[in-house]
């Protein structure tokens, strides 16, 4: 069986979908929609915008979702067996797995990430990835002693890569903790907020909104969730996952860690970059 994982914000780079858009009349369409629905030129900061151009949450998103989704429309007879994508890839796999449309999920991308730079706004917080720990429950255990503070798992990315969100003083202490434990590193990430934590709360709410007013269909094949790691096809649950992603964990080793348990033989990265390849090669192995 084969499936088909899309990635999330930090895959970006300077020129991507260039080449999509040079040799391909449908991706010259989906790029010219796209830039009607979000009313400023994406494929013009995507193909010659600096890094920092393509940083702001507002481009990252809906270009690493463009990327995602034109990779997959380009795929002649594309029939995937399951789906699945790192938080924002989400809606690139509900897209590719025919849950909504392109132009609804290009809206709903534009909606999440303006208000989770909203969200970031409001109150200093920031991410760190933990790095060469015992176990998870380590790090939980850990973060669950910060009570002051918030300090939560926010992606569990591959074994011995879990990422942490909270404020900046709940990461400062728990990575003062996590040392004391023997952790062998705790990185900061270069993110503007706290994603997937309660910081990210105005967000999700502002998005439940968007996403119940949005037609969801059924699918031709399951997506695996963030908030659950388990295979979805029924409308409303999708979007009760989809909306309780933004402050929950990603739960990305367990989600690979089902779809090989229900047969997937044969994993695809359709997006820029190839950063979950390589998650699940350590998540395989």
């Amino acid at each position: 069986m084969k499936a088909y994982v899309f990635p999330g914000q930090g895959s970006q780079f300077k020129g991507m979908g260039k080449d999509l858009f040079e040799k391909s009349d449908v991706a010259k369409k989906m790029f010219r929609e796209a830039e009607e629905i979000l009313g400023f030129p994406i494929s013009k900061i995507m193909f010659e915008g600096t890094d920092e151009d393509l940083k702001q949450t507002k481009v990252t998103q809906p270009a690493v979702f463009l990327h995602s989704v034109i990779a997959a429309a380009l795929i002649e007879d594309f029939k995937p067996d399951m789906v699945a994508g790192h938080s924002l890839g989400e809606f690139s796999a509900l897209v590719a797995n025919k849950t909504m449309n392109f132009a609804d999920g290009l809206k709903l991308v534009s909606i999440r990430a303006q208000a989770m730079q909203k969200a970031c706004e409001l109150a200093p917080s920031g991410m760190a990835a933990v790095l060469g720990y015992a176990s998870d429950k380590q790090v939980e255990a850990i973060c669950r002693e910060i009570t002051d503070e918030i300090i939560v798992p926010a992606n569990y990315n591959a074994p011995g890569q879990l990422v942490i969100s909270g404020s900046l003083k709940g990461i400062d202490m728990a990575t003062e903790k996590l040392k004391a434990a023997g952790v062998k590193r705790v990185v900061k990430l270069p993110v503007s907020g706290a994603f997937h934590s309660p910081f990210m709360e105005p967000a999700r709410k502002e998005l439940e909104a968007a996403i119940l007013k949005t037609t969801f269909l059924r699918p031709i094949c399951p997506v695996y969730q963030n908030a659950t790691a388990r295979p979805e096809t029924d409308c409303d649950k999708t979007k009760q996952n989809l909306v309780a992603q933004l402050t929950a964990p990603v739960l990305w080793t367990q989600s690979v860690k089902q779809m090989i348990a229900d047969g997937a033989q044969e994993f695809v990265e359709l997006g820029p970059g190839n950063v979950l390849a390589g998650l699940i090669k350590k998540i395989s192995g």
